[in-house]
């Protein structure tokens, strides 16, 4: 009977190691979980229970400078996030403490390289925000695998949280931890994609675990074949996770949790599934689920609510077949194909949970209203007009990639940056924008109309740059305000049924190409690059004091009336002085040389400041750039394409009209 159960053993990996190969990627941590006897090697092992002999500093693989260097660096940024870097190990376990002195997982005998299994787990038992104790190693990369001792340690209620990434989503990572932390949710892991975010969540106090995954450090793209990758090990995730027998919170690493939500999942025992939606029509005013019939959009799982119930694992199980099968499958379009396959009713004396899947399945969609999608939280504003408190915001419904997604959370003030992100070299540089009522209410909402007020801004916001270049400060972004809303498809303006308000104060992605902006663009062509922040930048409470209270307001003259060209003397910082307005990039460096140490400069207006740069070749190289900086609004209905760019130099084309290209040639960014 041995050899035979060792042969069902061993063609049960050779099985997983050919669907491995099948989706592209090694399915490391899930054999570990399952058949720790035969665990996969790792790259820092040559054996399962070995090690190699650490360098002096206790690191595998790591010289003692560069780890030194990394864990300060991170035991610097670790201040925002109120992190304690005691080596005393207080509020950690017992067997992590008597760690603390040598390296994580090995002996005490310098000749031996056998590794405590135990202890390796243990060094990654601490308080979420907890760093490891100075002078202690990377343990091997084997510990990190997803055990379910990992998970009993971490989960309350039997409840775990869980997210994943790869390493360009780092930043999001990191805000996901701290928007739950901050709410005293503190059962929760991340999934590491790649070994460099696994080990800068290590180091950082982040309870994290090795997806295996070997992925792309960098971003990988909406709709690429690593971007579908990834959904693969999400749905590898959710199985993992239901078979230990644990109630699972899957989310997207792109969403910020705003309110603890377990309370309010609690609300819904009978459910086995509880998902976001796609809807940016409510059926609810108040804070109950969706009412199913009323919202037919597509379940969006980038925060889903799984119980360990037999419907559904069977779903789970089945959906990760389906993926497996067509790698041609979007992981959300499968997840749809199979909770539609047959709906309704409601459960027996419900009103909210309903059935799916197979008629068996109970399941409940999250209110819009405060499980909020990029559309209902930055552009209906659901949750303020029914007077509501916001679960959660995912970023979804913006239209600049990763850049855009990190733009629009620190415009809501909920993306946690590094602290220099906060006191930019060369200080900042902010504006009041015009905006003439005329222009925001006046006449019908139209495309017209929506443009009018858009370009108005465009050119204050094409001269706020250009004096940003000029004074080397990084421009704080107006507000921006749109009378038409922003989709991929032909629309009246305002989707039908929804709450969107005329005008709104709408995401810089509707307008700019906030990706583009953020490019390393040649020199040659398009001169240096200009930095730039949110418009809600300055009301951050992060934003730090000695930057608040060094300002430096500035009124503008006509160079004509008498007393204009005075200069002002004696004026401290915090101050105001008045100057010349129509300078050139040269006569505004002459006239803010004294201010060169104010971290601010507060502009009354941007009309009427700038006249144009001296130098031609400065001049044709800033046209250049921020002719890239423009995005389209979408869409004009019953036509394609129905879209129209918008120009930053429009107002250099009389008789400038907003209309979607004639033909394939006309369709690009107005260069």
């Amino acid at each position: 009977m041995k050899p035979l159960k060792v042969g069902v053993r061993l063609g049960l990996v050779i099985g997983l190691l050919l669907v491995s190969y099948y989706l592209g990627r090694p399915l490391y941590w899930e054999i570990q979980s399952r058949l720790p006897e035969l665990r996969l090697p790792s790259q820092y092992f040559s054996s399962p229970a070995s090690v190699p002999k650490s360098s002096p500093s206790g690191t595998i693989g790591t010289s003692e400078d560069s780890s030194e260097e990394k864990k300060q660096e991170v035991k610097e940024s670790n201040q925002l996030f109120n992190v304690s870097t005691t080596d005393s190990g207080e509020g950690a376990p017992a067997s992590v403490k008597e760690e603390k002195n040598g390296t994580l997982g090995q002996v005490s005998d310098q000749n031996s390289t056998v590794v405590s299994e135990a202890s390796l787990h243990q060094a990654l038992m601490r308080p979420v925000w907890e760093v490891p104790a100075a002078g202690s190693g990377l343990p091997p990369r084997e510990a990190f695998a997803l055990r379910k001792e990992i998970v009993e340690f971490r989960a309350k209620k039997n409840v775990i949280v869980v997210t994943f990434a790869n390493h360009a989503f780092m930043g999001f990572a990191l805000t996901w931890v701290k928007s739950l932390t901050d709410k005293g949710v503190t059962n929760l892991l991340v999934g590491a994609m790649d070994t460099e975010l696994l080990e800068d969540l290590y180091w950082r106090g982040v309870p994290v675990f090795d997806m295996g995954s070997n992925m792309k450090t960098f971003d990988v793209g909406w709709g690429t074949p690593s971007f579908h990758q990834m959904g693969r090990e999400k749905v590898i995730l959710v199985n993992a996770f239901l078979s230990m027998g644990y109630e699972l919170l899957m989310c997207d690493t792109d969403m910020v949790w705003l309110k603890d939500p377990l309370p309010y999942l609690e609300r819904y025992p009978a459910a086995d599934v509880l998902t976001s939606s796609d809807a940016v029509v409510n059926t609810r005013d108040d804070d109950k689920l969706e009412d199913w019939p009323r919202s037919p959009a597509a379940y969006n799982i980038g925060i889903v609510h799984w119980r360990p119930t037999a419907q559904a694992k069977l779903m789970a199980a089945e959906w990760k077949e389906q993926l497996v099968s067509d790698d041609l499958i979007w992981d959300q379009n499968g997840f749809n194909d199979l909770m539609k396959r047959k709906l309704g009713p409601y459960v027996d004396g419900d009103t909210e949970v309903f059935y799916a899947y197979g008629g068996e399945l109970k399941l409940g969609i999250l209110p819009v209203s405060i499980f909020c999608s990029g559309h209902t939280f930055f552009v209906q504003r659901l949750y303020e007009q029914l007077k509501l408190e916001p679960y959660a915001v995912h970023t979804t419904f913006q239209y600049a990639g990763t850049e855009g997604k990190r733009h629009r959370l620190r415009e809501a003030k909920i993306f946690w940056d590094e602290p220099s992100y906060y006191d930019e070299p060369g200080g900042f540089l902010s504006y009041k924008p015009s905006l003439p009522e005329s222009l925001m209410t006046g006449g019908v909402h139209s495309v017209q109309t929506h443009f009018a007020l858009v370009n108005h801004q465009l050119t204050q916001v094409r001269t706020a740059l250009a004096v940003a270049l000029a004074l080397n400060r990084t421009l704080v972004m107006p507000e921006l305000w749109c009378r038409f809303d922003r989709m991929w498809f032909g629309h009246p303006g305002i989707l039908e049924g929804t709450l969107t308000r005329q005008p709104f104060l709408c995401p810089m992605d509707h307008v700019f190409e906030v990706n583009n902006m953020l490019k390393n663009l040649s020199y040659e062509e398009f001169g240096e690059a200009i930095r730039f922040r949110e418009y809600s930048f300055l009301d951050n409470p992060r934003l730090p004091s000695e930057v608040k209270e060094s300002y430096l307001k500035v009124e503008f003259c006509d160079k004509a009336t008498p007393g204009c060209d005075s200069e002002n003397k004696n004026v401290s910082i915090p101050g105001s002085i008045i100057l010349p307005g129509n300078a050139t990039d040269t006569e505004l460096k002459e006239a803010f040389a004294p201010y060169t140490d104010s971290k601010l400069i507060e502009l009354s207006s941007i009309l009427g400041v700038f006249s144009g740069f001296s130098d031609k070749t400065t001049e044709q190289r800033f046209r250049r750039r921020v002719k890239t900086y423009t995005g389209i609004w979408c869409c004009v209905q019953d036509k394609d394409p129905g879209h129209i760019w918008y120009d930053i130099y429009w107002d250099e084309k009389p008789g400038w009209e907003p209309h979607p290209p004639e033909t394939q040639e006309d369709d690009h960014q107005p260069f």
